[in-house]
């Protein structure tokens, strides 16, 4: 309990300027509580949605399933490209859906192609993670995907009360990450399901740049959530893999939680 504490408190002291655009990945729902079975239609897009600024276009990803129960579900069929338009520019981007059946929690895991960042000359891959539960029945999403990097949630991710706490572990390889730097992201502009565009922004970001939390020695952070809304954390570089077609790879680790206001 100490050392979660000390982390608490290291990451919140550390919320420090970065660079002012976050990449984020979206595997993106607006409806994450789910009451009867059905398809339910996702969107993957690359985006900076916290100031709803510039769209990065999207190869086609890697991998793309669903974990649920210790089953695999693979959603590279439902894989549908379109273009999606943010208030900068527009670019290519993903529909896709799954099939929720049973109650419990469904782990929706994206594995996406490197993308080339020019302004840097680097490549940069975000594996994200985002959840789904139907029932309210709790299952397994504290458990770990097994990815290359991921961020494992301490806080069931489906319905965080705003006014609390976000505590997630960062791991590379199955092994905690001393550290790490994580980006935190607000989705201030969800995107609009039907026009394949954001909706009208709740929020703006808070002067100094990207709001950023370091990990402590076992890979722990925590953040207070202050806003309802989808929250996202990138631990930024945490992945193995660090090179690509001979230039420099960031490997990220991305995970979106959905907090609620009490009421």
């Amino acid at each position: 309990m100490h050392k979660l504490l000390t982390g608490a408190l290291l990451a919140s002291a550390l919320m420090v300027s970065s660079a002012a655009n976050a990449h984020f990945q979206l595997v993106y729902t607006p409806q994450v509580n789910l009451v009867k079975a059905g398809d339910v239609p996702l969107k993957l897009i690359f985006w900076h949605p916290f100031e709803n600024g510039h769209v990065m276009d999207m190869g086609t990803p890697e991998a793309f399933y669903a974990l649920h129960k210790g089953k695999k579900i693979d959603l590279m069929d439902t894989l549908v490209p379109m273009r999606f338009q943010g208030s900068a520019n527009d670019a290519d981007a993903f529909d896709a859906s799954v099939k929720v059946k049973r109650s419990g929690d469904y782990t929706l895991v994206v594995r996406p192609a490197p993308y080339y960042e020019e302004s840097e000359d680097i490549y940069i891959q975000q594996i994200a993670k985002s959840y789904l539960n139907k029932g309210g029945l709790p299952t397994d999403w504290n458990e770990p995907a097994g990815l290359k990097t991921e961020i494992v949630p301490l806080n069931k991710p489906t319905n965080i009360l705003a006014g609390s706490t976000f505590t997630g572990r960062v791991l590379s390889q199955g092994k905690p990450v001393a550290g790490a730097e994580i980006e935190i992201e607000y989705m201030a502009a969800e995107p609009d399901m039907d026009a394949n565009k954001p909706q009208m922004a709740s929020a703006k970001p808070a002067p100094g740049g990207a709001l950023v939390a370091l990990s402590d020695e076992n890979g722990y952070f925590t953040f207070g959530i202050p806003k309802a809304g989808f929250w996202g954390f990138a631990a930024l570089g945490t992945g193995p893999d660090t090179e690509f077609e001979g230039k420099e790879l960031s490997q990220d680790a991305v995970i979106w939680v959905r907090a609620y206001d009490l009421k």
